[in-house]
């Protein structure tokens, strides 16, 4: 019964490593592959027990790590957008007034619509006025 816990346990430890869990699963893996090692070595032979050190183990390594692992391996919080609002941006195709297209901001290439009343040539400077979304509004320089 042992080898089922081991087996079982490296399941879920490489379920955590495929998907964006959170650091969730990966503990009861750990508490699985635990029992296992402790039914191998014969220090935990009856199957209630088994189950009452998975429960135990699992809660505790959550508690233990968890928020460890999430605050070491936290993703950077996304780039705020609106922060472009007053940017220079260089447009990179012909912009006609109130036509949607593409500017460059920060070295990346964004979808604009032109709100002044001139057209916008390629390489002309133009600012971010607003945002709305993905979509900056432009004005020229």
């Amino acid at each position: 019964m042992w080898w089922l816990w081991l087996a079982g346990g490296l399941a879920l430890v490489v379920a955590e490593l495929v998907t964006p869990s959170g650091f969730f699963i990966i503990f009861f893996g750990l508490g699985a592959l635990a029992v296992g090692v402790l039914a191998a070595l014969g220090l935990v032979t009856s199957l209630w027990l088994q189950w009452l050190l998975f429960t135990v183990l699992t809660v505790t390594f959550l508690m233990i790590f968890r928020g460890r692992l999430q605050a070491r391996f936290q993703m950077p919080p996304p780039p705020d957008i609106d922060s472009f609002v007053g940017k220079l941006a260089v447009v990179q195709e012909r912009l006609a007034p109130g036509s949607v297209g593409r500017v460059e901001v920060r070295g990346a290439s964004w979808s604009a619509r032109n709100t002044s009343a001139v057209t916008l040539d390629p390489g002309q400077r133009a600012r971010v006025a607003s945002v709305d979304g993905l979509l900056l509004a432009v004005v020229p320089e």
